[in-house]
């Protein structure tokens, strides 16, 4: 499964921070952020994903986030 997620992360060094909070959360998952997309795209791939604990994992770290449908 593959979810995607809108954010207002804007640096490499918050997505590189970001993604390691949310591998400690998804292991075993592929997560990256297209930081060029005009919505700063977060991407998680993995068996299972819950969106709500995405975001508010992003939530509590200072950035917005929603899905993206």
């Amino acid at each position: 499964m593959i979810e995607v997620f809108k954010t207002n992360v804007q640096e490499v060094e918050q997505s590189n921070l970001i993604v390691g909070k949310l591998l400690e959360h998804f292991p075993n998952s592929i997560i990256n952020f297209d930081l060029e997309d005009c919505d700063k795209i977060l991407r998680i791939q993995a068996s299972f994903i819950c969106n709500t604990s995405v975001i508010e994992l992003l939530n509590s770290c200072g950035y917005h986030c929603e899905t993206l449908l």
